[in-house]
């Protein structure tokens, strides 16, 4: 299966600014049944674009303008092929529970099993984890799956609901957002089990036949639980998948704050609004029909001399 995908983001200024930098993680990344073909980011106004590697091996493409402007215009283009994807099983062993408890402790998994920026645990959190019987039972998958599907039961999918750098909390009291907050949730209570979780930045293929609730023209989010023999495994609590070849991953964090898909900060006396489109389509070649901008959140305001901007992922 190939897909093509067309994500567009546009930064308006109140007023002009001076100056802008800003850091993209849109590269999807190349490993396991997944594979980028190509990829290329312009930026109106222009500006040369680099890129490197950052610690998770996410491709982290950045640039300045560093001249007046109101609006701010990048556009990735990606193409992308997938392998058949692997069957996960409905289970696993019970003792896989000893493994975990055993053998987990790893330097190179401390990361994921540590608490975070967006994944702490909170009141609320222990509250919805007694409430969904959240705890080492069964075996690890049979209550990853529940937890998937026990979080898109529990909460509404709510664009706008909440913003780029809501705590849980807000989701958890609320009982609805997006799959940002879904995914923090879901890392948060699989962590506090003792199994290594990952949040994953991407997009995800919408067919009609599927009845995804996510919006189809944003990025999307997800999370990867490791468990002993399978490596990491993809839950999408947002619309209830076990993650197959409908969804592209772009980056992998502790949480949203290592891989949002646009990160920066300018200078000048003014608010900014973001507007974002993605299309994603199965092909073998680039899309060429624009995606349709919408506000991806309120006005951002300035704090002290830089204003910052970023997108949340609904």
């Amino acid at each position: 299966m190939h897909y093509s995908i067309r994500h567009k983001t546009r930064f308006r200024y109140s007023a002009q600014i001076s100056e802008s930098f800003t850091e993209l993680r849109m590269q999807p990344r190349t490993e396991g049944i997944q594979r980028c073909l190509d990829f290329s980011i312009t930026t109106s106004p222009a500006a040369r674009v680099l890129h490197h590697r950052d610690a998770l091996g996410n491709i982290v493409h950045h640039f300045d303008i560093p001249a007046p402007h109101k609006l701010l215009t990048i556009t990735a283009q990606a193409l992308v092929v997938f392998a058949a994807p692997v069957a996960i099983p409905l289970s696993v062993e019970p003792a896989t529970w000893d493994i975990l408890n055993s053998q987990v402790h790893q330097v190179e998994m401390y990361d994921f099993l540590a608490s975070s920026q967006f994944a702490a645990p909170t009141p609320l959190l222990t509250q919805f984890a007694r409430e969904i019987d959240a705890r080492q039972r069964d075996d690890p998958l049979t209550v990853l799956r529940q937890i998937n599907s026990a979080i898109y039961r529990a909460f509404d999918y709510a664009p706008q609901s909440t913003r780029v750098d809501s705590p849980i909390s807000e989701a958890l009291q609320a009982r609805k957002g997006v799959c940002q907050d879904f995914a923090h949730i879901m890392t948060t209570l699989v962590r506090r089990l003792n199994i290594p979780c990952r949040y994953v930045s991407g997009y995800l293929f919408h067919r009609t036949e599927d009845h995804d609730r996510s919006a189809e023209d944003a990025t999307h989010a997800w999370v990867e639980a490791w468990l002993p023999d399978l490596g990491w495994v993809g839950f999408d609590p947002t619309n209830n998948l076990i993650v197959g070849d409908r969804h592209i991953r772009v980056a992998i964090g502790r949480d949203y704050a290592d891989v949002p898909p646009t990160k920066g900060v300018y200078r000048g006396d003014a608010t900014n609004s973001i507007e974002v489109g993605v299309r994603v389509v199965p092909t073998e070649a680039p899309v060429e029909e624009e995606p349709e901008l919408v506000l991806a959140g309120a006005q951002q305001p300035i704090r002290d001399e830089e204003a910052y901007q970023e997108q949340q992922q609904q």
